[in-house]
């Protein structure tokens, strides 16, 4: 189970997190602790597999940074290519070469799903080029339904998130850390 995959890998931290969507929480995963063991990362892709293999894929993309390996990892595993979305003035673009032709079924890869905020900045750059998203994918999904894709997670993960103003952890006077890579 990916579960076991985020302990024994240190990837499920405890404490009080501010989110890349501006919310707290208790908990936290961080999915490159995982993603840092390739055998680790086969196995929580391949859970993932299971769920969309039987979809119609042309090319996986990734949005930089959370799914750039699993975007990797998912192509390699379907034999499809992946591709990843960066941001450059703030915004998400295709840079290096990349391409994604008009008409191309896409699935967007991610690490972790909450509100989908880097998925749907991917999702953009993909419409624009004339991609059609056929949904998204990711090792844990935490949006609890609220992305208006299909979302293809390796595992669903019940974490609570709190309005800063409602935070519990805020109010007992606990110490904030912010260990995803966007700028809020």
């Amino acid at each position: 189970m990916i579960i076991d995959l985020l302990k024994e890998s240190d990837a499920l931290l405890e404490g009080h997190f501010l989110l890349s969507s501006g919310k707290h929480s208790d908990r936290y995963v961080q999915c490159a602790k995982l993603l840092q063991y390739p055998d680790k990362a086969e196995k929580a892709v391949s859970f993932i597999v299971d769920k969309i293999k039987d979809l119609d894929i042309d090319i996986v993309v990734g949005p930089a940074m959370g799914g750039i390996i699993v975007a990797y990892e998912l192509g390699r595993q379907l034999g499809k290519p992946a591709i990843f979305t960066e941001r450059e003035g703030g915004e998400m673009t295709l840079k290096r070469g990349f391409h994604i032709e008009k008409g191309q079924r896409v699935i967007i890869s991610e690490d972790v799903v909450t509100t989908g905020k880097s998925a749907y900045e991917a999702i953009k750059v993909v419409e624009e080029y004339g991609g059609v998203v056929v949904g998204i994918a990711c090792i844990a999904n935490r949006s609890k339904g609220d992305i208006k894709y299909p979302v293809y997670g390796g595992t669903e993960l019940e974490i609570k998130t709190y309005n800063e103003e409602e935070c519990p952890l805020c109010k007992e006077g606990l110490t904030i850390a912010k260990p995803g890579s966007r700028k809020i």
